[in-house]
């Protein structure tokens, strides 16, 4: 692994890249050879990069975007189970982030992989009105809204009942992010669960009764609250989040997060966001 490569060419999009060993990593025992973060000190952020060279073939920046202040990141493993995976590092309004990009797009430079990062549903409404594939970067667009990790898609024909409308609500995709707060909401579907800090993607109804059977006397202590998986949402007016700026939507528009949880590299990245 080039360090000083690494280095260099991080700093050809405006960013500080350090490589760090194992051993001063608390995310080492969960990443395995690697991981990868966003770090602040004095000077300000920085890609911090924990890598076990000897359990790596190959770290490399395959691509570099200066005006965009984006770059693709390409790890080889050893370990043939991890294989190829990529990473999108970059800067997005007011901060740097990592994206793990799903392996199945097979992404060779930013562009495919920030079309890799595109939902189904995305690619359909950009589809839907004709967009130029300049314009589908920008953060909006005729297709949709973009704000850090979620998309929002007009959906002018909504007929959306207002008793079921849920105000201050908060969007997230799992346990250790910050939520993206809007105004307005609305559930649609999905899977009732039982979500706790033990559990933070939620137990479905059964598995969440047998875990009650085998464990009485934690269930007497664990606080479990019952959620929605997967649900179609529409939402509706601002959308905040400390990161981003704030971004109001006029009409009813339908939420989808990016691809990243397809990642199997997603466990690599230790900033959420």
């Amino acid at each position: 692994m080039d360090n000083d490569m690494l280095i260099e060419k991080f700093a050809r999009v405006g960013a500080r890249a350090v490589i760090t060993p194992p051993q001063r990593h608390l995310w080492w025992q969960r990443t395995g050879a690697l991981s990868i973060d966003i770090g602040q000190d004095r000077r300000g952020e920085f890609f911090n990069l924990t890598a076990a060279p000897d359990r790596l073939e190959r770290v490399d920046v395959t691509d570099v975007r200066p005006r965009e202040r984006h770059l693709l990141l390409q790890v080889d493993h050893r370990d043939s189970t991890e294989g190829r995976q990529k990473f999108l590092c970059g800067h997005d309004e007011r901060h740097w982030f990592v994206a793990a990009v799903p392996e199945a797009a097979r992404a060779s430079n930013v562009r495919t992989a920030m079309q890799a990062l595109k939902p189904n549903a995305v690619n359909d409404a950009e589809a839907r009105v004709g967009l130029k594939a300049r314009d589908g970067r920008r953060r909006k667009n005729r297709a949709f809204v973009r704000q850090g990790e979620w998309f929002f898609i007009p959906r002018p024909d909504a007929n959306i009942d207002p008793r079921l409308i849920l105000r201050n609500e908060p969007l997230s995709r799992g346990a250790g992010s910050k939520p993206h707060w809007v105004d307005e909401l609305v559930r649609h579907g999905g899977e009732t669960v039982y979500v706790s800090r033990q559990h933070p993607t939620g137990l479905t109804g059964d598995k969440y009764r047998d875990w009650m059977r085998r464990n009485p006397d934690q269930a007497r202590r664990e606080r479990f609250q019952v959620m929605r998986r997967n649900p179609k949402l529409l939402v509706r007016g601002k959308v905040r989040h400390p990161d981003h700026k704030t971004i109001r939507l006029n009409g009813w528009c339908e939420v989808v997060m990016n691809t990243e949880p397809e990642a199997r590299a997603m466990r690599h990245v230790a900033f959420l966001d």
